[in-house]
Formats: C-alpha cells, structure tokens, sequence
C-alpha cells in the first residue's frame, strides 16, 4: 500500500481525536479559543465594518492566527476532495437511502452534498435561494446568539469545561434532528 492509499482511507477516531486533542491543547496553553464563527468578525473588521458598526471594531490582528486555520481548512479540504478521495460515494444506510429516495433525492450517497440542493442549476432558483438566505440567516444569528459556532462551543467550549457551551450543543443537536426528521421532508 503506497502513500496516498493509506492516508486516502478514513482515519480512525482514535488518531482524529488525539489530534484534535494535541490542538486544543496548544489553544489552551496560549491562551486562544477556537471557533470557526469568529473569521466572519475579523474578515468584516479588515474589510472595514468596524466604521459601521461598534462589534466589528476590535483589533483584528489579534486574530491572524484564526484566519490561518480558516485557510488550512480551506486547503485541506481541496487537497483531501481532489487528491486523497478515491470515490465519491458515501456509504449510507439502507433505510437513509429509501427515506431520501421518498424525499425525492434521486442518486443518495453517490455523492458528499446532494446535487437537488447544491446543483449549480438549483442555486439560482427560487427555492435554492431561500433555503441559503433563510439557512445563512438561522446559522448566522444562531451563531451569534449563542456566542459561537458548533466548532467553536464543540470542540473549544467543552474541552475548557463550559456550560454554555454543552447547553449549545445540546442545542444544536436538538436543532440538527428536528431539521432532520420534520423540516427536510416538507421542503423536499
């Protein structure tokens, strides 16, 4: 097994977790939280918001660190999508398979997103632009409200012991399954 094979195959939890672990704990011990959400205030402060509006008026350069994870993700992602992945389906289960089929999706798990929602052709339809405006709205101010992202409540909050963070993530789990099994099948 060469290289790219062995690093092409789904890695262990085990590795992923120690990993993510090891991070953390340079996080911690520099003092950084990690939140993906936060990118989104430091780009609109660069872009100059903080003229605007008072939450974007902060020393941004404080958080360059952040922004190089944001383009770490965004490389890693590319490189493990066009490089590293040898098919593109998913393995899903059966009876996942049967309930999207009824929703009306026609080829699940041949691919990582759903083309019925992230086809280039649905983007600029009525119903593709509402579920992104309506979608960005709802992560956005959930975001916001709950003073971070999944990532940042997920990963960063619960490993520093917060209880606002495992609120949050109760939260979002609680969110994710009523999307899931009420909200999706009346969209689609």
């Amino acid at each position: 097994m060469n290289i790219i094979e062995l690093i092409s195959q789904p890695w262990p939890w085990y590795v992923s977790g120690i990993m993510i672990a090891f991070i953390m704990f340079l996080l911690l011990f520099e003092g950084k939280n990690f939140g993906m959400s936060s990118n989104l205030r430091t780009m609109c402060s660069i872009g100059g918001a903080g003229k605007f509006a008072e939450f974007f008026n902060f020393d941004w350069k404080s958080q360059r660190w952040n922004l190089i994870v944001v383009a770490g993700a965004i490389i890693g992602g590319f490189i493990a999508s066009n490089f590293l992945t040898p098919n593109q389906t998913v393995d899903l289960n059966s009876e996942t398979i049967k309930a999207l089929n009824n929703m009306g999706f026609s080829d699940p798990g041949q691919h990582f997103v759903p083309s019925e929602i992230f086809g280039i052709e649905n983007l600029f339809s009525l119903k593709g632009l509402s579920i992104l405006a309506i979608g960005g709205f709802l992560i956005g101010f959930g975001a916001r409200y709950a003073g971070g992202c999944t990532s940042g409540h997920a990963i960063s909050g619960l490993s520093n012991l917060q209880m606002p963070s495992l609120i949050a993530v109760i939260g979002f789990f609680i969110g994710g399954l009523i999307m899931t099994h009420f909200l999706l099948p009346i969209i689609f």
